[in-house]
């Protein structure tokens, strides 16, 4: 299958529902369950298969939830990630794997030090472009770029956070497929493996639509920050063990 065993193919499908099923309910995690995965059994996959199916599962959220998008929001952001992503394809052929990972991984654990009970950043004009230029930049390089603007809105009700995060994810998904593909770095083989495992997002999304109403509003922001950081941890340890 696309120069892969059966059993990394399953493998990646197993990974893809658990990180659907945690997206589909706090508005991010795909990443989180899938990059490390990916990085050990498919490292050449790496970011595009992401990007392609981060631009898929962001898309049936939005046809399931769209009236809570925080458009303002967005306006400022949006930009800004265009920037980070001419960026991040400069990084990706410039500087190694690694010096991008611990680079993020770093600042986006310093922000939920700051965060869990010191600082609540603003959701503004100053701090929502830095939010898409560090997502931009860490979106492209390392296919993990929802914990800067997830952490901005932590303190949204989650109808805000999900449809809002699945309009940047779409964007911003869509931007890193057209700059990497500009820089001569996309393989479209990842395309039809990523069509080949879709049926796993669409698994993890029906976990994930009954539990939304179970969950105590009072929980998703402790979850944002605690996939935040472990999106982090996972890409430090991989950057510093790869």
């Amino acid at each position: 299958m696309l120069g892969l065993s059966l059993g990394v193919v399953v493998t990646l499908a197993a990974a893809l529902a658990l990180g659907a099923a945690v997206q589909g309910t706090i508005g991010l995690g795909l990443g989180l369950g899938a990059a490390p995965v990916t990085a050990l059994v498919a490292p050449h996959a790496v970011p595009e298969l992401l990007l392609w199916l981060a631009l898929a599962m962001a898309g049936g959220t939005l046809l399931h939830e769209r009236e809570g998008v925080d458009w303002d929001g967005l306006w400022w952001a949006l930009p800004a990630r265009i920037v980070g992503t001419v960026l991040g394809v400069l990084a990706v052929a410039a500087l190694s794997p690694r010096e991008i990972g611990i680079a993020v991984a770093l600042m986006v654990l310093a922000t939920v030090a700051l965060t869990a009970r010191t600082v609540a950043l603003p959701v503004n004009r100053a701090t929502l472009p830095v939010a898409g230029l560090v997502s931009g930049v860490s979106g492209t390089a390392t296919s993990i770029g929802g914990p800067p603007l997830a952490l901005l809105y932590q303190h949204h009700p989650p109808r805000v956070v999900r449809p809002t995060l699945a309009v940047y994810f779409v964007v911003g998904a869509a931007m890193s497929l057209v700059g990497l593909g500009l820089g001569g770095q996309l393989h479209l083989r990842w395309l039809g493996l990523a069509l080949l495992l879709s049926p796993a997002l669409l698994v993890g999304f029906g976990v994930a639509v009954p539990l939304r109403s179970r969950l105590p509003v009072a929980v998703v922001r402790p979850a944002i920050l605690a996939v935040c950081a472990a999106s982090a941890l996972v890409l430090l340890v991989r950057s510093l063990v790869g």
